[in-house]
Formats: structure tokens, sequence, C-alpha cells
């Protein structure tokens, strides 16, 4: 449907402006009006973002909320932008993340406030960009735009070894994004100069441009999500990244790789998909088995539930190529499941962090004695983590499996590892840090979570039960724009 009201524009542009506000609120003499002036820009964004989900038409796969103006004329290029039922939940999974990360560094960050919490307000408009583009060079714009915060981000308020954390983020992912530029070129010439990417679903490519544009655009987006075996930049990344960077990396950013399979790849190259389909799933079950064992070595939190993400992730690039409605579904729900469940176990290591400064698992041990109410929190995000009936955590990962019995048994069969493999890190981790005798003078120390980091954990909380009992919201708003997916890729153009 096409909306009157620019309610998108609003939804990409009100963050971001809020987000130059904060700038401006110059050094930090004024770090508690910059710190005010973000809650109120992150909670205007979330509450502008509500209507694309109250007045979205779940019947239709076709795009809604349209605007289209006109930005470069002689290249055919506008500002072309709408959502489906794949793209409106990831933007208010990032509309919703962004003022728990405003107020998660609320106490912990004392240095260049402004700074730190306008990167967080851009990019999140920068991202919702990036989910709503329908223009390829608008796209690629936000693509490339939602780098520079998270940079900034990690390489300003990271750990000792942020520059080259920041670093190695920055040319993996920008490296990558250079051929999916290539891709579009090559698209533009193919439809007679159109930057459309609707136009580009309908376009018949013969078979090799399919298979050359189709590991253009993977290189691009393997590197984001992060597949096997482009995904080493990611452990760096969140380690030396500030506890708020680690939960807008794990939520959003690597969404946006996922985001690009199902945008760009499958449609676009619907040929090559089939054709290069077993490729994807092998190398998604790596990431589901391998990684997972990498993570049972760990002995840093944030490294270990890096990791997990990686095999997390490796649930979603299957079930996209097993390309049934299922899997794809299944793969949607795991996506935005993973959002909350990643976001608050980064958020969880952060509060033992900011106590007692250290990620090492073996620096804790009898957590909860001192920390009764945190412990409880943890113990229910490391079970969804681990896919426990009842959480988030399950929905996707039994979707998904359920999907691969459908096309080969040992797809399911080694996808369904990450049930025991999962359960076996999460929860070793857990045991050491949180049971037993208080191990350390360190933990002896410890105060149990304040209201401020209760609030965070119990939001967090009963998003993960709500889509774990009742996912049915979730799955209708993109059932018909997943069933509008399946069947343009299954009707071959060639």
């Amino acid at each position: 449907m096409s909306f009157e009201f620019p309610l998108l524009s609003l939804i990409i542009w009100l963050p971001i402006v809020f987000g130059v506000a904060v700038f401006a609120t110059g050094d930090d003499r004024n770090a508690q009006i910059a710190r005010w002036i973000s809650l109120i820009g992150s909670i205007l964004g979330f509450l502008v973002a509500i209507p694309l989900y109250t007045n979205f038409d779940s019947a239709t796969g076709a795009m809604q909320f349209l605007e289209n103006y006109q930005w470069f004329e002689r290249f055919n290029v506008n500002y072309h932008i709408g959502v489906d039922g794949i793209s409106m939940p990831l933007i208010l999974l990032n509309c919703f993340i962004t003022p728990i990360v405003v107020v998660a560094g609320w106490e912990v960050i004392k240095e260049r406030v402004s700074q730190y919490m306008g990167a967080f307000l851009i990019m999140s408009g920068i991202v919702n960009g990036v989910f709503s583009s329908l223009d390829a060079i608008l796209f690629y714009v936000f693509w490339e735009a939602s780098l520079i915060p998270m940079f900034l981000i990690i390489g300003i308020w990271g750990g000792p070894n942020r520059v080259y954390a920041a670093i190695k983020f920055f040319l993996y992912t920008l490296l990558g994004s250079l051929l999916m530029l290539i891709a579009f070129i090559y698209l533009y010439h193919a439809s007679e100069g159109s930057f459309s990417i609707e136009d580009y679903h309908n376009l018949a490519i013969p078979m090799t441009p399919q298979i050359l544009i189709f590991i253009a655009f993977l290189l691009a987006f393997a590197v984001k999500v992060p597949m096997w075996p482009v995904h080493t930049w990611l452990p760096d990344a969140h380690v030396e990244a500030p506890t708020g960077g680690s939960v807008v990396l794990a939520a959003i950013l690597l969404k946006l790789g996922g985001y690009g399979f199902l945008r760009f790849s499958l449609p676009i190259a619907p040929d090559a998909s089939h054709y290069l389909a077993e490729m994807m799933i092998v190398l998604s079950l790596i990431a589901v088995v391998y990684i997972g064992l990498i993570a049972l070595m760990q002995a840093d939190m944030k490294k270990l539930i890096a990791y997990s993400s990686v095999a997390h992730m490796g649930f979603v690039t299957l079930g996209f190529f097993l390309l049934n409605a299922y899997g794809i579904e299944g793969a949607m729900v795991q996506m935005i499941s993973h959002g909350f469940i990643s976001g608050a176990m980064f958020l969880c290591v952060g509060v033992l962090y900011d106590r007692l400064h250290s990620r090492q698992i073996a620096d804790y041990g009898g957590v909860v004695n001192k920390m009764p109410v945190f412990a409880a929190f943890f113990m229910l995000f490391a079970m969804a983590n681990a896919g426990l009936p009842g959480t988030s955590g399950f929905v996707g990962e039994f979707m998904v499996i359920m999907s691969a019995i459908k096309v080969n048994f040992w797809y399911a069969f080694f996808a369904a590892t990450t049930l025991i493999t999962g359960a076996a890190y999460t929860l070793w981790m857990y045991k050491r840090v949180i049971f037993g005798a208080v191990a350390s003078p360190g933990v002896e120390s410890l105060q149990d979570i304040s209201k401020r980091e209760f609030g965070l954990l119990a939001i967090l909380a009963i998003s993960v039960l709500w889509i774990g009992i009742y996912p049915f919201p979730l799955t209708e708003v993109m059932h018909a724009t997943v069933d509008q997916l399946l069947t343009h890729v299954s009707n071959s153009k060639l």
C-alpha cells in the first residue's frame, strides 16, 4: 500500500537529526543533556515506527509505505523506499534496540558522551535506510554509511586492541561491498538504465552472469552475517567493542547480511540460488557445527557469545537456502530472536565487566551468591541461547530443523547438533560464572543489578518469552512476502 504521510522517511531521518543534535551539545560538560536528548530521540524513533506494524497489511507481499522521489535524474537514481514482511520486522527490531543501548551506556560511558550517543542514533537511522531502500544506489549509500558509526564506536570506546579490531571490521565489510557495487553496475546496464531493485527482480539473466552476480552478493553478505570462513573479524570486534557496540553489532548489523540474501541473492539470481543452494547449506552447517565446537573452547565470555552468534546465524542462512516457506520464515524468526537474545547476553557480560573489569570466565564463580536477581535473568537468556522450548531461541531453530528434514535428513541431523553444542558451551559458561562458592575477593564485592539494569534485562526477557510462547504475530506479517518470494524463485527466468 501507499502511505500519504512520509512515515518511512520520518523513521529514517528522525534518529539522524537527533544524533546531530546530540553532537551539537559539545563536550562532556553537557554530558547529561546529551544523554537525555539521546534517550528522547531513541524513544521517539521507536514510537514513530509502531505504525509500520499497526497499519501493515499482512495479506499482501507487495511493498507498502512507499515513497519515491527523483534524486539523480541523469542516472535514474531515486530516493525510493518501502517495506514488506521481511524488512518491516527488522526495522522494528532496530528501533527497539536503540533506546536499550542508550540506557545501557547511561552511567558506563563517561568520556565523549555526546559522540557515543550520537553515533548510535545516526547508525539507527542509517540501518533503517538499509532495510527500506528500493533503489540500489540508495541501498549502497546506506549500507556503506552504516560502517562508519560502528567503526568509530569500536575504535574510540573499545578495549586495548580496538584499533586493530575496528580496521579489520571495516576492511572485511568494505571489500565485500565493492563486489556488490560491481553487480549493481552490471544490473543497471542489463535493465537498460534502472537502479530499481524491483526491476532487477524481473530481469531474465543468463545462468553464467547469475552465478557471478550471486557470488558477488555472497561475498558482500557472507562477511556481514558472518558465514564461515569469513567470520574471523567478528570475535575481535565483539571483544574490543564497548557493551553497546557489541549489542548493536550482534542484534542489528549481522542482520543486514541475512536481509541482503532475501532482497537480492534469491530474487535476482534464482537459478544460481538453486544451483548453489547445496554449497550454501554446507557452509551454513559448518558454521553451526564447527563454530559451535570452537565456542566450547573459549575462556573469554564475549568471545564465546561472539562465536555463538556465528553458529546461530548459520541457522539463518541454512533456512534461506532450503528454499521452502518453513525454512525462510524460521530463519526470519531466528534473526529477530537472535537480536533479543544476543543483545541480552552481551548486556549481561557488560553488567559483570562494569563491576569486575574482566571478561575471563576463570575470574568468576559463585556470582549467584552476590547477584541472585542478575543470575536469574542470565539463566533465562542462557537457556534461550541454548534453544529452550518456550523461549524465542527455540522457535526459529525448530522451524529450520523441520524444514531441513523435508529436504534431507542429514541436513536436519547436523543442524540439530546445535541443541547439544549450544547447551554445552552456554550452560558450561553459566555454571562456571554463576554457581559454586564465591571464587575471589572481586566476586565477594559484587553488587546486584541496579533499577536501570533490571529494567533493560526485564524488557528483553519479556521479548524473549513473548516470541517463544506466541510467535504468530511475527510469522503472520512475513507469510505473504515469503510466499511471493518463493513463487518468484521457483519460476525460472531462463
